[in-house]
């Protein structure tokens, strides 16, 4: 049975009994629920039936007692109805509204808590209570809160900044033009560059299977190797055919390093599906970086790959602050991620490898090279050169959407 159905039906057992049963006997019956339940199930009572683990606990301690002792009689004294400590919030009707000061003080009306710029645990909370004359535990404070609706959260990205009004129809325009080029047989990749990484023995996020107390020893501060540098990691992601190249560059994430990663999946991977049948290349990509849809740059390199390639290179761009809709994001570079979690990237070859050998359930096939060019930083297109380029921009934002075709 799975535990979400032990848990049910432990409420509706609970809900049953609840008005038959005293004090003692509703503590015994949790205890003997919680054995019953296996390994947690103090814990899982204690969440089904609102009585508190303690109790559950001394519950269990008496059923030990009993059965150790079955000739000794339990006290026949019970608690009246309401009878016990109260509870703080009872006694003290000014402890939460303090306590909902204290943790979010701007929307309460406090901005000149003292809390406000620290990290709010019980325990400084309790401290900050006691201090303004409202005494109180950290175990107190975590119930307060959780009946509040309070529960510990980790940030969650999702402003996006100013939303452009054409957004879901640039989406919608990309999406046709994709869909236009597979029917056709013709490539649709999604480009951009990953997060860079440093080479050499540096902590890298997550967990992976080492002997029980043997964990692979890293650096303890992140300071840049001087002879390693960083890894510059740009991808392509071949929609149709679910494969993908990444270029691992070693000097600057530029333009021409962009282009030149564009080459080498043609000139490893895309050659070998589309060959000669090539009429046209779709590439799908953000709005910023090394290829920023505002970059000149950008364009003249997207030039020289149509003049090499013989073909009109179309480019959609997502609009700012929708990078993670990009095909690339969720289809490759999460994948890459996951191989690695946990292992030192301790150098190119190492990262090279890693990156080459990602695979999925579904398929998904990557290579991989290191790509030890230079790419200097600062390059300029004069006005006369950008004009001179065979740019043809599309009817919808033509900022976004345009090609490139291969001068004669």
């Amino acid at each position: 049975m799975r535990d979400e159905e032990k848990i049910k039906h432990v409420k509706e057992r609970y809900r049953a009994l609840s008005p038959l049963l005293d004090e003692r006997a509703r503590r015994q019956w949790a205890a003997a629920e919680a054995k019953a339940y296996g390994w947690g199930g103090r814990l899982q009572v204690s969440k089904a039936t609102g009585i508190a683990y303690n109790t559950i606990s001394k519950g269990i301690k008496e059923l030990q007692e009993r059965r150790q002792y079955p000739r000794r009689t339990l006290p026949s004294r019970l608690r009246r109805e309401g009878a016990g400590r109260k509870r703080r919030e009872n006694e003290d009707p000014r402890l939460a509204p303090s306590l909902e000061q204290l943790i979010s003080p701007v929307t309460r009306g406090e901005p000149t808590s003292p809390l406000r710029w620290t990290c709010k645990s019980t325990r400084q909370l309790a401290d900050e209570l006691t201090a303004q004359g409202h005494p109180v535990k950290p175990r107190t404070v975590a119930r307060l809160l959780k009946q509040a609706g309070y529960s510990l959260q980790c940030n969650r990205k999702a402003g996006e900044g100013s939303k452009h009004p054409d957004r879901n129809a640039q989406f919608a325009h990309i999406n046709a033009e994709a869909l236009a080029f597979m029917r056709q047989g013709q490539p649709v990749i999604s480009v951009d560059t990953k997060k860079k990484e440093l080479a050499g023995d540096f902590k890298n996020v997550g967990r992976e299977w080492q002997p029980a107390g043997k964990p692979e020893q890293v650096r303890v501060h992140d300071f840049m190797d001087k002879t390693l540098g960083k890894a510059i990691p740009f991808g392509v992601y071949d929609l149709t055919k679910n494969e993908g190249w990444v270029s691992v560059g070693i000097d600057h994430d530029t333009a021409h390093f962009a282009t030149e990663a564009i080459w080498r999946w043609w000139a490893k991977m895309g050659r070998k599906h589309y060959g000669k049948a090539v009429k046209k290349l779709l590439i799908m990509a953000d709005s910023g970086g090394a290829n920023a849809s505002r970059g000149r740059l950008w364009k003249a390199s997207m030039q020289a790959l149509a003049n090499r390639l013989g073909v009109a290179v179309q480019v959609c761009h997502f609009p700012s602050g929708t990078s993670k809709w990009n095909k690339i994001e969720h289809r490759m570079f999460c994948h890459i991620t996951r191989n690695w979690r946990g292992r030192p990237l301790v150098s190119h070859e190492v990262i090279v490898k890693l990156i080459a050998n990602t695979t999925t359930r579904n398929g998904l096939k990557i290579e991989a090279g290191l790509d030890t060019n230079a790419y200097p930083t600062g390059l300029k297109v004069s006005a006369e050169s950008f004009e001179a380029l065979n740019l043809r921009g599309d009817k919808f934002h033509s900022e976004w959407n345009y090609r490139l075709l291969p001068d004669p």
